[in-house]
Protein backbone atom coordinates (compact mmCIF):
# COMPACT_ATOMS: atom_id res chain seq x y z
CA UNK A 1 0.00 0.00 0.00
CA UNK A 2 1.29 3.51 -1.11
CA UNK A 3 1.79 6.60 1.18
CA UNK A 4 0.11 9.17 -0.25
CA UNK A 5 1.32 12.72 -0.60
CA UNK A 6 0.24 15.16 2.69
CA UNK A 7 -2.93 16.48 1.43
CA UNK A 8 -3.26 20.67 2.05
CA UNK A 9 -6.56 21.32 1.66
CA UNK A 10 -7.76 24.92 1.37
CA UNK A 11 -11.93 25.25 0.34
CA UNK A 12 -12.52 22.52 -1.40
CA UNK A 13 -9.08 22.01 -3.28
CA UNK A 14 -6.60 19.71 -2.47
CA UNK A 15 -2.86 20.57 -3.11
CA UNK A 16 0.70 18.54 -2.63
CA UNK A 17 3.87 19.32 -2.57
CA UNK A 18 6.09 19.25 -5.71
CA UNK A 19 8.91 16.72 -4.88
CA UNK A 20 11.83 18.52 -3.56
CA UNK A 21 11.10 22.12 -5.02
CA UNK A 22 9.03 22.86 -2.18
CA UNK A 23 6.19 24.60 -4.25
CA UNK A 24 2.89 23.67 -3.76
CA UNK A 25 0.14 22.61 -6.40
CA UNK A 26 -3.26 21.44 -6.66
CA UNK A 27 -3.67 18.02 -7.01
CA UNK A 28 -5.71 17.85 -10.16
CA UNK A 29 -3.94 20.08 -13.20
CA UNK A 30 -5.45 21.02 -16.32
CA UNK A 31 -4.38 19.30 -19.54
CA UNK A 32 -3.40 21.73 -22.30
CA UNK A 33 -4.12 19.24 -24.95
CA UNK A 34 -7.91 19.12 -24.36
CA UNK A 35 -8.11 22.81 -24.63
CA UNK A 36 -7.19 23.36 -27.90
CA UNK A 37 -9.58 22.46 -30.71
CA UNK A 38 -12.63 21.72 -31.26
CA UNK A 39 -13.16 23.54 -27.83
CA UNK A 40 -13.71 26.76 -28.79
CA UNK A 41 -11.39 29.52 -28.12
CA UNK A 42 -13.92 31.39 -25.66
CA UNK A 43 -15.10 28.12 -24.08
CA UNK A 44 -10.96 27.20 -23.27
CA UNK A 45 -10.55 30.90 -21.73
CA UNK A 46 -13.97 30.08 -19.72
CA UNK A 47 -12.59 26.97 -18.33
CA UNK A 48 -8.99 27.56 -17.88
CA UNK A 49 -10.26 30.58 -15.16
CA UNK A 50 -13.14 28.29 -13.62
CA UNK A 51 -10.42 25.41 -13.02
CA UNK A 52 -8.02 28.26 -11.17
CA UNK A 53 -11.10 30.48 -9.52
CA UNK A 54 -11.85 27.06 -8.06
CA UNK A 55 -8.92 26.05 -7.01
CA UNK A 56 -6.27 24.44 -9.59
CA UNK A 57 -2.86 26.06 -10.21
CA UNK A 58 -1.46 23.42 -12.17
CA UNK A 59 -1.22 24.21 -16.09
CA UNK A 60 0.28 21.83 -18.15
CA UNK A 61 0.65 22.43 -21.70
CA UNK A 62 3.28 21.43 -24.33
CA UNK A 63 5.21 23.61 -27.87
CA UNK A 64 3.34 20.85 -30.23
CA UNK A 65 -0.54 20.84 -28.84
CA UNK A 66 -2.34 21.92 -31.95
CA UNK A 67 0.62 23.73 -33.39
CA UNK A 68 1.26 25.98 -30.53
CA UNK A 69 -2.32 26.57 -30.42
CA UNK A 70 -2.99 25.30 -26.84
CA UNK A 71 0.02 27.41 -25.29
CA UNK A 72 -1.21 30.74 -27.19
CA UNK A 73 -4.92 29.84 -25.46
CA UNK A 74 -3.27 29.03 -22.70
CA UNK A 75 -1.35 32.53 -22.76
CA UNK A 76 -4.57 34.60 -23.19
CA UNK A 77 -6.53 32.79 -20.32
CA UNK A 78 -3.70 33.12 -18.08
CA UNK A 79 -2.93 37.35 -18.71
CA UNK A 80 -3.23 39.66 -16.04
CA UNK A 81 -4.06 38.00 -12.30
CA UNK A 82 -4.30 34.53 -13.31
CA UNK A 83 -0.81 34.29 -14.30
CA UNK A 84 0.34 34.83 -10.72
CA UNK A 85 -2.05 32.22 -9.57
CA UNK A 86 -0.79 29.38 -11.53
CA UNK A 87 2.14 26.74 -11.44
CA UNK A 88 2.48 26.56 -15.38
CA UNK A 89 4.27 24.06 -17.13
CA UNK A 90 5.31 23.09 -20.69
CA UNK A 91 7.23 20.53 -22.92
CA UNK A 92 9.59 21.12 -25.82
CA UNK A 93 10.19 18.59 -28.67
CA UNK A 94 13.70 19.31 -29.74
CA UNK A 95 16.85 17.13 -28.87
CA UNK A 96 19.37 19.42 -29.97
CA UNK A 97 20.10 22.72 -27.53
CA UNK A 98 19.44 24.82 -30.65
CA UNK A 99 16.27 23.19 -31.59
CA UNK A 100 15.31 23.24 -27.85
CA UNK A 101 16.51 26.56 -27.74
CA UNK A 102 14.13 28.22 -30.36
CA UNK A 103 10.81 26.22 -28.64
CA UNK A 104 11.68 27.79 -25.12
CA UNK A 105 11.22 31.12 -27.07
CA UNK A 106 8.54 30.01 -28.65
CA UNK A 107 6.63 29.14 -25.75
CA UNK A 108 7.67 31.89 -23.33
CA UNK A 109 5.85 34.09 -26.56
CA UNK A 110 2.73 32.36 -26.74
CA UNK A 111 2.17 31.49 -23.42
CA UNK A 112 2.88 35.44 -22.50
CA UNK A 113 5.33 34.82 -19.91
CA UNK A 114 8.26 36.04 -18.79
CA UNK A 115 9.11 32.43 -17.05
CA UNK A 116 7.91 29.09 -17.49
CA UNK A 117 7.39 27.14 -13.80
CA UNK A 118 8.37 24.03 -15.02
CA UNK A 119 9.78 23.04 -18.88
CA UNK A 120 9.76 19.33 -19.61
CA UNK A 121 11.67 17.73 -21.84
CA UNK A 122 8.58 15.98 -23.94
CA UNK A 123 7.42 12.68 -25.47
CA UNK A 124 11.11 10.51 -24.43
CA UNK A 125 9.71 7.47 -25.60
CA UNK A 126 12.75 6.01 -27.33
CA UNK A 127 15.83 4.22 -25.91
CA UNK A 128 18.14 6.68 -27.87
CA UNK A 129 15.87 10.26 -26.27
CA UNK A 130 18.43 10.04 -23.32
CA UNK A 131 21.43 9.60 -24.92
CA UNK A 132 20.67 12.65 -27.38
CA UNK A 133 19.16 14.75 -24.81
CA UNK A 134 22.48 14.64 -22.61
CA UNK A 135 25.08 14.23 -25.70
CA UNK A 136 27.05 17.19 -26.31
CA UNK A 137 24.45 20.01 -27.50
CA UNK A 138 21.61 18.46 -26.72
CA UNK A 139 18.42 19.53 -25.39
CA UNK A 140 19.75 19.57 -21.37
CA UNK A 141 22.43 22.62 -22.69
CA UNK A 142 19.43 24.82 -23.71
CA UNK A 143 17.38 23.76 -20.75
CA UNK A 144 20.33 24.47 -18.21
CA UNK A 145 20.82 27.83 -19.64
CA UNK A 146 17.13 28.51 -20.03
CA UNK A 147 17.21 28.04 -16.31
CA UNK A 148 20.59 30.38 -15.64
CA UNK A 149 18.82 33.15 -17.75
CA UNK A 150 15.84 33.06 -15.33
CA UNK A 151 13.34 31.88 -18.30
CA UNK A 152 12.57 28.89 -16.35
CA UNK A 153 12.65 27.74 -12.76
CA UNK A 154 12.64 23.67 -12.93
CA UNK A 155 13.45 20.95 -15.37
CA UNK A 156 11.65 17.42 -16.07
CA UNK A 157 10.62 15.53 -18.74
CA UNK A 158 7.64 13.18 -19.73
CA UNK A 159 7.03 10.19 -21.80
CA UNK A 160 4.28 7.38 -22.07
CA UNK A 161 5.68 4.73 -23.82
CA UNK A 162 7.88 2.59 -22.05
CA UNK A 163 8.86 2.56 -18.26
CA UNK A 164 11.59 1.54 -19.57
CA UNK A 165 12.70 3.89 -21.53
CA UNK A 166 11.93 6.55 -18.13
CA UNK A 167 14.45 4.51 -16.06
CA UNK A 168 17.58 4.44 -18.93
CA UNK A 169 16.58 8.29 -18.34
CA UNK A 170 16.92 8.53 -15.07
CA UNK A 171 19.64 6.38 -15.16
CA UNK A 172 21.82 8.70 -17.42
CA UNK A 173 20.83 11.78 -15.86
CA UNK A 174 22.77 10.10 -12.77
CA UNK A 175 25.47 9.47 -14.80
CA UNK A 176 26.20 13.17 -15.76
CA UNK A 177 25.60 13.98 -12.25
CA UNK A 178 22.08 15.61 -12.84
CA UNK A 179 18.91 15.83 -11.25
CA UNK A 180 15.20 16.23 -12.61
CA UNK A 181 12.51 18.15 -10.44
CA UNK A 182 9.98 16.31 -11.94
CA UNK A 183 8.62 13.49 -14.19
CA UNK A 184 5.37 12.99 -16.14
CA UNK A 185 4.19 9.15 -16.50
CA UNK A 186 1.28 7.54 -17.36
CA UNK A 187 -0.76 6.18 -14.01
CA UNK A 188 -4.21 4.53 -13.77
CA UNK A 189 -5.58 1.37 -13.15
CA UNK A 190 -4.77 -0.80 -15.87
CA UNK A 191 -0.79 0.54 -15.74
CA UNK A 192 -0.53 -1.50 -13.56
CA UNK A 193 -1.45 -5.05 -15.28
CA UNK A 194 1.18 -3.93 -18.41
CA UNK A 195 4.26 -2.63 -18.32
CA UNK A 196 3.46 -0.56 -15.49
CA UNK A 197 5.14 2.46 -15.17
CA UNK A 198 3.72 2.79 -11.06
CA UNK A 199 5.66 -1.10 -10.43
CA UNK A 200 8.98 -0.11 -12.04
CA UNK A 201 9.54 3.77 -11.89
CA UNK A 202 7.13 5.33 -9.65
CA UNK A 203 9.02 3.87 -6.22
CA UNK A 204 12.17 5.59 -7.66
CA UNK A 205 10.98 8.98 -7.90
CA UNK A 206 9.46 8.28 -4.44
CA UNK A 207 12.75 7.13 -2.74
CA UNK A 208 14.38 10.74 -4.67
CA UNK A 209 11.90 12.16 -3.68
CA UNK A 210 11.30 13.85 -7.08
CA UNK A 211 7.46 15.16 -8.03
CA UNK A 212 5.43 12.96 -9.77
CA UNK A 213 2.96 14.44 -12.39
CA UNK A 214 0.42 11.53 -13.18
CA UNK A 215 -1.63 11.40 -16.46
CA UNK A 216 -3.60 9.30 -18.77
CA UNK A 217 -5.39 8.33 -15.48
CA UNK A 218 -8.07 7.81 -18.23
CA UNK A 219 -5.57 7.34 -21.21
CA UNK A 220 -7.95 9.72 -23.13
CA UNK A 221 -11.13 8.30 -22.44
CA UNK A 222 -9.75 4.65 -23.99
CA UNK A 223 -9.61 3.35 -20.96
CA UNK A 224 -13.40 4.38 -20.03
CA UNK A 225 -14.14 2.36 -22.82
CA UNK A 226 -13.52 -1.00 -21.11
CA UNK A 227 -16.57 0.03 -19.41
CA UNK A 228 -15.05 -2.07 -16.11
CA UNK A 229 -14.27 1.65 -14.23
CA UNK A 230 -15.70 5.29 -14.17
CA UNK A 231 -14.17 8.29 -14.79
CA UNK A 232 -14.21 9.04 -10.79
CA UNK A 233 -12.88 5.68 -9.87
CA UNK A 234 -9.96 5.96 -12.40
CA UNK A 235 -9.03 9.84 -10.61
CA UNK A 236 -9.40 7.96 -7.65
CA UNK A 237 -6.91 5.42 -7.94
CA UNK A 238 -3.90 7.94 -9.25
CA UNK A 239 -5.18 10.46 -6.77
CA UNK A 240 -4.65 7.63 -4.05
CA UNK A 241 -0.74 7.29 -5.21
CA UNK A 242 2.23 9.26 -3.99
CA UNK A 243 1.77 11.63 -6.74
CA UNK A 244 1.80 15.49 -6.81
CA UNK A 245 -0.67 16.00 -9.37
CA UNK A 246 -2.90 14.19 -11.69
CA UNK A 247 -3.22 16.17 -15.06
CA UNK A 248 -6.54 15.40 -16.85
CA UNK A 249 -8.19 16.58 -19.79
CA UNK A 250 -10.45 18.91 -19.14
CA UNK A 251 -12.59 20.03 -22.39
CA UNK A 252 -16.11 21.46 -20.99
CA UNK A 253 -17.55 22.72 -18.13
CA UNK A 254 -19.10 19.42 -17.34
CA UNK A 255 -16.25 17.38 -16.98
CA UNK A 256 -14.62 20.42 -15.03
CA UNK A 257 -17.71 20.52 -12.61
CA UNK A 258 -17.10 16.77 -12.67
CA UNK A 259 -13.05 16.59 -11.68
CA UNK A 260 -13.70 19.17 -9.07
CA UNK A 261 -16.46 17.28 -7.38
CA UNK A 262 -14.28 13.73 -7.40
CA UNK A 263 -11.32 16.12 -5.26
CA UNK A 264 -14.13 17.66 -3.09
CA UNK A 265 -14.75 13.69 -2.12
CA UNK A 266 -11.57 12.49 -2.05
CA UNK A 267 -10.37 9.62 0.40
CA UNK A 268 -7.45 7.79 -0.56
CA UNK A 269 -7.76 4.18 -1.44
CA UNK A 270 -8.12 1.63 1.09
CA UNK A 271 -6.04 -1.91 0.43
CA UNK A 272 -9.02 -3.49 0.00
CA UNK A 273 -10.97 -1.17 -2.07
CA UNK A 274 -7.72 -0.86 -4.64
CA UNK A 275 -7.33 -4.60 -4.90
CA UNK A 276 -10.92 -4.68 -5.64
CA UNK A 277 -10.40 -2.12 -8.22
CA UNK A 278 -7.35 -4.06 -9.95
CA UNK A 279 -8.88 -7.41 -9.76
CA UNK A 280 -12.27 -5.84 -11.49
CA UNK A 281 -9.93 -3.84 -14.42
CA UNK A 282 -6.78 -7.43 -14.81
CA UNK A 283 -8.68 -9.14 -18.02
CA UNK A 284 -9.11 -5.75 -19.71
CA UNK A 285 -5.34 -4.66 -18.85
CA UNK A 286 -3.60 -7.43 -19.70
CA UNK A 287 -2.49 -6.95 -23.34
CA UNK A 288 -2.60 -3.35 -22.69
CA UNK A 289 -5.50 -2.78 -25.25
CA UNK A 290 -7.04 0.02 -23.57
CA UNK A 291 -3.67 1.79 -22.89
CA UNK A 292 -3.03 2.57 -26.42
CA UNK A 293 -0.63 5.68 -25.96
CA UNK A 294 2.16 2.09 -24.84
CA UNK A 295 1.06 0.31 -27.58
CA UNK A 296 0.57 1.75 -30.59
CA UNK A 297 1.94 5.22 -32.46
CA UNK A 298 -1.50 7.25 -31.99
CA UNK A 299 -0.16 9.30 -29.27
CA UNK A 300 3.60 9.86 -30.73
CA UNK A 301 3.49 13.52 -32.15
CA UNK A 302 6.73 13.19 -32.41
CA UNK A 303 6.53 9.98 -34.73
CA UNK A 304 4.59 11.59 -37.07
CA UNK A 305 6.67 15.11 -36.60
CA UNK A 306 10.17 13.73 -36.58
CA UNK A 307 11.87 16.91 -37.74
CA UNK A 308 10.32 18.11 -34.12
CA UNK A 309 13.58 16.51 -32.83
CA UNK A 310 16.08 17.67 -35.04
CA UNK A 311 18.27 20.96 -35.44
CA UNK A 312 15.65 22.82 -37.89
CA UNK A 313 19.06 24.59 -39.19
CA UNK A 314 20.62 21.21 -40.28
Amino acid sequence: MYVVNKDIKRGDMLYRVLGSTGEVVSVIGVGGNHIGPPVTKRDSTRIIRAAIDAGVTFMDNSWDYHGGESEVRMGRALKGRYRDMVFLMTKVDGRTAKAARLQIDESLRRLQTDVIDLLQVHEVIRLEDPDRVFSEGGALEALVEARKAGKIRFIGFSGHKDPYVHLRMLETAREHNFRFDAVQMPLNAMDTHYRSFEHNVLPELAADNVGVLAMKSMGSGVILESSVISPVECLRYTMSLPVSTVITGIDSMEILRQDLDAVKHFQPMSEADRKFLLERTRDAARHGAFEVFKTTNIFDTTARNPEWLEDPQQ
